[in-house]
Parts: C-alpha cells; structure tokens; sequence
C-alpha cells in the first residue's frame, strides 16, 4: 500500500509547541496562541492514565502531531513489531496531521541506550534504513518523517555526507524530513562543516517540519540539551532556512529547565517574525 496521508505537497499549518506535562493546565484552561501541538508519542503509549486523559481533552482544541524516540530506525536488530503496534493503535486515536522519529538508532541486541545514536553514512546503513522506514510506512499507511539527529562522532565507514544520506533516505523510501535546525548548528560547529551547505543540498519539496531549541556551549564543542532559549546562530540559521525552504510548520522544543508557557510563546512568536519578514522580502522581490 502506497503511503498518502502525507502529500509532497507544502501546506503548513503555522507554528506550533511541544506539549509538556507542565503546560497541561495552561491549554486546558483557555486558548494559547498555538496552531499546533508536537506530543512524545511514547508518553501515551498506554492504553489509560492521566496522561491520556489530558491529551483527550487537549486534541478536541488543537491539531496534533506525533513524535517518538523509539523507532530505531537504523538498527540491525529489526523493527520492534510490539512497538509499532502500540504506535499505529495512537496515531489510530489521535489522527495526527503526521508522524516523526528520528534517524538513527537507539540500541542493540535489546538493550535500549535511552539515547539518539548517529549511523554511518554507508550504503550499507542506507539500505537498511530505506527497508526500515519502507515497512514502517506499509504498517501506518502513511509517509513518516525523519529528523537529523546532533552528533559528536564519526565513523569510519562513513561514504558520503549526512546531508546527502537524507536526501537518499528521503527520495529511495519516499518519506518526508523533519529539519531540527539546531541540530544541524550543533553537527556543524563539532565536526567544522558549513551549516548552510547541509541547508542547501536537501530537497525542499521534502522538508515537512522544522524544530528550533536550545543548546549547551562548551566552548570547543556544543551539545544539543533543550534545556536554554534558541541561541541566536540558530535564530541566523532559521532565517536561512525560511528562505530556502519557503513556508514549513516551525515549533519550539524544550525539554529540560522548562519555563513558563509564555516564555516559550515569546520565542515562538520570534519564529513567526523571522518567518514573516522572509516571506515579505521574498514577495516584493517577486
């Protein structure tokens, strides 16, 4: 079965925020200035709790997404076929606008690292990966998208650049890319490659999703940690994201050192004025 809920055609539905367990009473007690909420798919995986109780009521008033950190998509261990199960049996009650996970692998010979591992950008890993994400869509009947993940290693193996591992991944399974452009800003500082590049090699028509979040600076090296505010190199790379991409659904991520709803509103609200100012220059270019 062809995947088709997900077109390749852009239609973005604006901006939107990841939903935490802190902000619950915020969106249940009256409208936030949100288009969108992004759920941790794993975190309603059960089939009752209070969890799925507050996302009963929330999904009434916003459209959802959902997003995991258990696919493993690249593991030589296989699909967890439970999993997946459990995941399709959400997606079948929440009716997300789509379905993310991240390109890498989390574990091996069932032990789970609780981490976003890097793969090597062999054509070996490839293969695997395009078989992978080939069942995954089959199962949920539609197409997924795949996020770049921030990385601290390389691997030897490695035959061609990430970038150009997405574009074959994205085009050989026909799914679609999750862009987290500070992971990509983290990538580039820690391995000294041109953020811009990786920017510029994608297939627009492609690109479903962006996330902007926060990073921790060690000076030398930087970790991908959504535990602080969008550093501003981010916000540059956003822009330039904006101009190449054109109109693509952009939500804050935070995950740690969590604050107000409204401070993370204020942020969201500068993606927004980016995006806008993008936009206009672009039509009066026109």
């Amino acid at each position: 079965m062809k995947p088709s809920p997900t077109s390749l055609t852009k239609n973005s539905p604006g901006f939107g925020l990841g939903l935490r367990p802190v902000h619950y009473p915020d969106f249940l007690r009256e409208a936030q200035p949100v288009d969108w909420l992004e759920i941790i798919s794993e975190n309603y995986l059960l089939k009752g709790g209070l969890p799925l109780d507050h996302l009963n009521k929330i999904m009434v008033k916003y459209p959802l997404v959902m997003h995991g950190v258990s696919l493993s998509i690249g593991s030589t261990d296989g699909l967890d076929k439970e999993y997946l199960k459990e995941l399709k049996a959400l997606a079948d009650h929440v009716q997300p606008m789509w379905i993310s996970d991240h390109l890498c692998w989390t574990g091996v010979q069932g032990r789970n690292t609780h981490d976003l591992l890097p793969l090597p950008y062999s054509e070996e890993a490839l293969k695997l990966v395009v078989q992978h994400v080939s069942q995954v869509q089959e199962l949920l009947g539609r197409r997924i998208l795949l996020e770049n993940v921030s990385s601290y290693l390389d691997y030897r193996s490695s035959e061609m650049s990430e970038w150009a591992f997405l574009k074959e991944v994205s085009e050989q399974a026909d799914c679609l890319l999750l862009l987290d452009v500070n992971n990509i800003y983290v990538s580039s500082i820690n391995h000294g490659f041109s953020a811009t590049a990786f920017l510029d090699h994608l297939p627009v028509e492609r690109v479903q999703q962006i996330h902007l979040a926060g990073h921790s600076d060690h000076g030398d090296y930087i970790v991908d940690t959504h535990d602080h505010p969008v550093a501003e190199p981010v916000w540059d790379l956003y822009r330039y994201t904006c101009k190449r991409f054109g109109k693509v659904a952009t939500m804050i991520e935070r995950d740690d050192n969590i604050p107000e709803l409204g401070e993370l509103l204020a942020e969201l609200n500068r993606a927004r004025s980016i995006a806008a100012e993008v936009f206009e220059v672009q039509k009066v270019a026109a």
